[in-house]
């Protein structure tokens, strides 16, 4: 057993945990940050989802390491690759042209970034990456986290990992139940929370369903996959909600719940550098090929694709047939596998059954992009996880301080220990317990400290999806900026603490240290605060 000790220790390499320890880095911390997956940076690498972000997000809504990222996947595009002389020039480059975002981009190019934005820590010695690494045990004296334990993938080989602070930045919060922290999954009750749209009785096992997400070309030949062990069973699924088989390009509209027919054209010749993705106008799914396409080809010099690359994040791969969470190695196991079969069917249904425009079936020429994603199967490295284990958290941000309907005019709730913003639609998409979607209108809201604050642990800080939201909230607590702004408070406020040899529970109380932190992270380039004038959707 191999032993080591640090300042920091971050657990999970997903864009909360990267955001966590460059700021931690940037105060002359040393860190140790671990991941499981082969790529950091999760949700936008190996979960392969492109970012999902607010409309404003060029201009304001982020903090400033975030900018820097966004602008360093276009700077890696317009460094490294043939783009067309009109697409270099744009200043808000959409290399994938999709409708989902304003910057659609290949997973590998958002893996190249983030490794730059740690190089020089690394090469420093001030930051040391272990992966693939998962936490499997941990020291820990009352309410205080001495060691994590994980474990090497690849070599079976275990490390423990001494820390002052430990920050949970895995996509379900793995160490809420290693360390004996208190928290919460599935649905609270209505009782509990007072929230309009929970139950009258908590769901602890209703989850929002995963997604194994794949990229795909369209070109010459027969790519049809083999036949998926389990196509049968997913080809005869039709939920009571849906309005058609699952494996079809129709899924209930989240916002009316009515059945909503999507079109599917490969590579359609649309003019890409006129593509305005913003949600709060239009949705972007009417064509599924463009919704999530990661690179369009006429953005580059003619020949270099052969075809579009899109990514299929649909509806029609949601795994909500049964909870991944807390439940034992081998039921996950299977789950994870039959989460897999779905998007493997699908991939099938298009590939062999699919209605075409021109009144034929199948498409044989969509093409498995494994190098995009950087699998042997093609699936993508790691499952899109939209909910995890939560904190029973200091402050737990619930449905009424945001939601539109309840709060009319006088917008989202103002948190006095603001430590960021985000905005998003309450998007939660179809859960364990059987619901359908559930969308809801929100207010652009902030991210307050004691979110980020377990009630009784003192060393523990939560970076993701795991702080003080409701299974409500974390619908668009869970997007990528705000991931990324939660993270980086969290690498700053264990970084404060060893500074000050204060405790994150006294910052957060005390006004003038709180005030200091708050100075500290504007200074940073955290916005704490939104524009005024600037109302949700």
């Amino acid at each position: 057993m191999n032993e080591l000790e640090t300042e920091i220790l971050v657990v999970g390499g997903g864009l909360g945990g990267v955001a966590a320890a460059l700021a931690a880095l940037r105060r002359g911390r040393r860190v140790v940050l671990t991941e499981e997956y082969p790529w950091l940076g999760g949700q936008l690498t190996s979960q392969a989802v492109p970012p999902d972000e607010h409309p404003w997000i060029e201009e304001f809504g982020a903090t400033r390491s975030y900018r820097a990222l966004r602008d360093g996947i276009r700077d890696h595009y317009r460094r490294a690759y043939p783009l067309t002389d009109a697409a270099r020039r744009h200043p808000a480059l959409n290399p994938g042209a999709g409708w989902v975002s304003k910057l659609c981009h290949e997973p590998r190019v958002a893996v190249a970034v983030i490794d730059e934005l740690l190089a020089p820590w690394r090469s420093a010695g001030r930051l040391t990456v272990l992966q693939p690494a998962r936490a499997i045990g941990a020291d820990v004296d009352g309410d205080t986290v001495r060691a994590v334990t994980i474990q090497r993938l690849d070599t079976h080989a275990t490390t423990t990992i001494s820390a002052d602070y430990v920050i949970d930045a895995t996509e379900t919060g793995d160490l809420l139940p290693l360390t004996g922290t208190e928290y919460v999954t599935g649905f609270e009750s209505r009782a509990e929370t007072g929230e309009p749209s929970a139950p009258e009785h908590a769901q602890p096992e209703n989850q929002q369903a995963i997604s194994y997400c794949f990229a795909l070309d369209h070109v010459d030949g027969d790519h049809t996959i083999s036949r998926p062990q389990r196509y049968d069973h997913w080809r005869s699924v039709e939920p009571a909600f849906w309005g058609s088989p699952l494996l079809s390009f129709g899924a209930p509209d989240p916002r009316t719940l009515r059945h909503k027919p999507r079109v599917f054209d490969p590579n359609p010749g649309d003019d890409a550098l006129a593509v305005d993705a913003d949600q709060s106008r239009e949705q972007g799914d009417a064509n599924l090929w463009t919704f999530r396409r990661i690179a369009a080809r006429d953005l580059f010099a003619p020949g270099h694709y052969a075809s579009d690359i899109t990514l299929v994040n649909w509806p029609n791969i949601d795994y909500f047939q049964a909870p991944v969470i807390d439940v034992d190695e081998a039921t996950r196991t299977r789950r994870l596998d039959d989460a897999k079969q779905l998007s493997l069917s699908m991939l099938y249904w298009m590939q062999t059954e699919a209605p075409r425009p021109d009144g034929g079936t199948g498409w044989p020429g969509l093409r498995l992009r494994p190098d995009v994603v950087g699998t042997d199967d093609g699936l993508a490295q790691a499952p899109y996880v939209r909910e995890g284990r939560r904190i029973r958290a200091v402050t737990t941000v619930v449905e009424h301080d945001l939601s539109q309907a309840v709060r009319g005019a006088s917008g989202a709730r103002r948190y006095p220990d603001t430590v960021g913003v985000g905005m998003y639609r309450i998007d939660l998409h179809p859960s364990t317990g059987g619901d359908n979607y559930l969308d809801v209108g929100a207010e652009p809201f902030e991210i307050p400290l004691g979110a980020l604050l377990p009630q009784r642990m003192r060393n523990l800080l939560p970076a993701a999806k795991n702080i003080g939201t409701t299974h409500i909230t974390n619908g668009c607590y869970r997007l990528h900026p705000v991931e990324w702004n939660i993270g980086e408070a969290a690498g700053h406020l264990a970084a404060s603490c060893l500074d000050d040899d204060r405790q994150p529970h006294e910052i957060q109380a005390k006004q003038p240290l709180l005030e200091d932190f708050q100075a500290l992270l504007t200074r940073d380039g955290v916005e704490l605060r939104w524009r005024d004038g600037v109302s949700g959707y």
